[in-house]
């Protein structure tokens, strides 16, 4: 295996790789494509793609495939052998610059939102340079984006990347106005932490709800779940550990900087987080994440579940996305320095996003909904659905003297003495963290943790990128006519702060106090669900920002509203019709059989004697009857609606319905089969319980 440093990235086409295997000028020349965007000729292609088919092969690869992310939130991949026809009879493997560049896949069964018909088959995928190609098996990846016959994006990379392209292009406006000639470059970051649950094979296999949805549609709370806090950074289980280094290995071998490991809140709940990397490669390192550590898992006898809320009443899963911006030339442009007040180009560029966070919270919001993080925003165990921001008291404090025009006097660091004299001293930072913030500053850069832990990065980033080019360019749109700099930059920043001042909040996100002050005297936006954000995506507003960045076309927004609204009704629908067939097919008979077995015994021992008590045994099968009962006709009634959901005339009118009708008939079914649960004997009931589950692994 030898050591980290010797295998690490070995199936990766990385820089080291093509600095090996490149002429120096066609090295040069795709380096300069993937820091500049410059664009490559044909015979630098050639090159490219003649050494990439010769390193694969070299490493036992034989297909190769262009590896692109579809609207349906993983990614899809069409593999091509490397052979062609030799005039012996025999092969000889080949791969040109044209199979690099271009793929063509056929596109009539992704989701396009109405983008083109279903008999308009024609997709195109296009070489990514910027993202490195891998070896995932005995196969070539080269990460791609991919769109339609008439060019529409079909993808989530293609808008990422061109969010990357708008920011960029006003972060450097800024840059030079305030001095920098010499950054090449501005580029997003983003270290995306992964939280998973890890459960056994058998136990999943004999769950039909998770199999088939991802997450327990039934399942009576257990008798010990999260509330000793004893599993969060607990000693990692033997075979969790085991898991953990091969996850490690495999990722490592993909580049992927995987760094922290650790017991998460929830039993068998645990995370993995990596080294930050730019937007667009962790965004890929995030689907390849995901999907190997379910690879993985299966070689172990496990299965990770990325549902956002597998359980309920314990912990949901997130995706912490730690983003913050930076030059070619390495400045982070969210480091305040020793004496931020003093630091104009920090503070203008917090108030950039603090701009961008305010304005434009419902497309935030929008991003990260999903069916799944439905269940978890607001829950106590994530940020509540109103988005704001956490900066801490020292840069609240800051701006607010900005803001008054008084002066500000400075919060040093403190040494911290823990009172046992072999322990060392050391600085107490002038920030805390907030962990019940949905956006919040944390030291360099900003953590958004909405987001659910099945999620794709890029939308996230895509609305976030986007959101502050816009902030910048109507800074830049000014600063650029002003005739006094500083007086204008000190205006803008001081307007930022009292217009914006509203989204800012830095005490406990998770009371209930909190959301009131925020939507009746701060005017923020409290969207709980999926059908209550998702219409806004085509506000006048969202798709002229989103559409002036050039980030969506605004067909591409109406089919983003589409797929994601969709995609939510199907989630909701499938969860519903297996609800039923749970209720109806296995769970009731269970019921029935026991309460049968119940009676008889109480038959038979009144036979005996009729003095006999009998107390709990009646009132048993009586409960189990109304349950019974209920059940039946709550799983009658969801059918019912079930039906008359498939009449709903448009993809908006049937979320509406999910929302107010079948989620809360789905809740009311869920209620009386969990507390048959509780009073049937377990070897009658037809699932593993929530204990039997959680606590699988060992």
């Amino acid at each position: 295996m030898g050591t980290v440093p010797e295998y690490f990235g070995s199936l990766v086409f990385d820089d080291r790789v093509m600095k090996a295997t490149l002429s120096s000028e066609v090295y040069a020349s795709l380096r300069k494509t993937i820091d500049e965007g410059e664009r490559l000729d044909g015979s630098v292609i050639d090159a490219v793609a003649s050494a990439m088919k010769d390193w694969a092969i070299e490493k036992g690869a034989t297909h190769y495939t262009h590896w692109f992310q579809p609207l349906t939130g993983i990614t899809a991949e069409k593999h091509d052998s490397f052979i062609a026809p030799a005039p012996d009879g025999g092969v000889i493997m080949e791969f040109s610059g044209k199979e690099l560049v271009k793929g063509e896949p056929d596109a009539s069964s992704f989701p396009s939102g109405g983008l083109r018909a279903t008999f308009e088959a024609r997709g195109y995928t296009a070489w990514d340079p910027t993202s490195y190609a891998f070896i995932k098996g005995k196969t070539l990846c080269i990460p791609t984006a991919f769109c339609s016959y008439d060019g529409h994006a079909l993808d989530k990379k293609t808008p990422l990347l061109r969010s990357m392209e708008a920011l960029n292009t006003q972060a450097l406006r800024m840059l030079r106005l305030f001095g920098n000639q010499e950054a090449k470059y501005v580029r997003s970051f983003v270290g995306p932490e992964q939280e998973y649950f890890l459960i056994t094979k058998e136990m999943y296999d004999r769950r039909p709800d998770l199999r088939i949805t991802g997450r327990t549609l039934f399942g009576a709370k257990p008798p010990k779940s999260q509330e000793m806090d004893d599993h969060y950074f607990g000693t990692i289980k033997p075979r969790v550990a085991a898991y953990m280094e091969e996850l490690n290995h495999e990722l490592w071998k993909l580049g992927i900087l995987a760094k922290t490991e650790h017991n998460e809140v929830a039993p068998a709940q645990h995370e993995l987080a990596p080294i930050y990397a730019s937007t667009n490669v962790a965004t890929d390192h995030n689907q390849l994440t995901m999907e190997i550590m379910q690879k993985v898992a299966a070689k172990h006898g496990l299965v990770c579940l990325l549902h956002e809320k597998p359980f309920a009443g314990v912990n949901g899963s997130g995706k912490h996305n730690n983003w913050s911006l930076a030059t070619d030339t390495g400045q982070n442009l969210f480091s305040p320095g020793e004496t931020p007040y003093e630091n104009a180009q920090f503070l203008f560029f917090v108030c950039a996003v603090i701009k961008a966070v305010d304005e434009y919270q419902d497309l935030l919001r929008i991003a990260v909904a999903t069916a799944g993080n439905d269940h978890r925003l607001g829950a106590n165990e994530a940020p509540p659905a109103v988005v704001s921001i956490f900066l801490g008291d020292e840069l609240s404090a800051i701006l607010n003297a900005i803001e008054t025009g008084t002066p500000y006097e400075g919060t040093e660091k403190t040494q911290m003495e823990l009172g046992v004299d072999v322990l060392p001293k050391f600085n107490r930072d002038t920030t805390d963290r907030n962990r019940t913030s949905p956006f919040a500053f944390t030291g360099n850069k900003f953590e958004f943790r909405m987001l659910g832990s099945a999620n794709s990065i890029a939308c996230t980033n895509i609305m976030l990128n986007a959101a502050v080019a816009e902030s910048l360019k109507s800074y830049a749109d000014r600063l650029e006519k002003a005739d006094d700099f500083q007086t204008m930059l000190n205006e803008l920043i001081r307007k930022t702060i009292k217009d914006h001042k509203n989204v800012i909040f830095n005490s406990n996100g998770y009371d209930s106090n909190w959301i009131k002050e925020a939507t009746e005297k701060r005017g923020l936006l409290n969207y709980r669900t999926t059908p209550d954000c998702m219409p806004h995506l085509l506000d006048k507003k969202n798709v002229d920002m989103l559409t002036a960045q050039g980030v969506y076309s605004e067909a591409e927004l109406k089919s983003r509203y589409e797929i994601m609204l969709g995609n939510y009704c199907k989630s909701v629908v499938i969860e519903a019709q297996t609800m039923v067939a749970m209720a109806k097919t296995q769970i009731a008979p269970a019921i029935e059989m026991y309460a049968a077995k119940v009676a008889r015994a109480t038959a038979a021992k009144r036979a005996i004697d009729s003095s006999l008590p009998c107390k709990y045994e009646t009132k048993l099968v009586k409960t189990l009857s109304v349950l019974l009962d209920d059940i039946s006709a709550k799983a009658e009634e969801l059918e019912e609606v079930l039906l008359t959901i498939q009449e709903a005339s448009d993809v908006g009118s049937e979320s509406i319905m999910i929302r107010d009708t079948l989620l809360n008939l789905m809740s009311e079914l869920r209620v009386s089969c969990d507390e048959a649960e509780t009073l049937t004997a377990k070897e009658y009931w037809p699932y593993p319980s929530y204990a039997d589950v959680l606590y699988s692994v060992q």
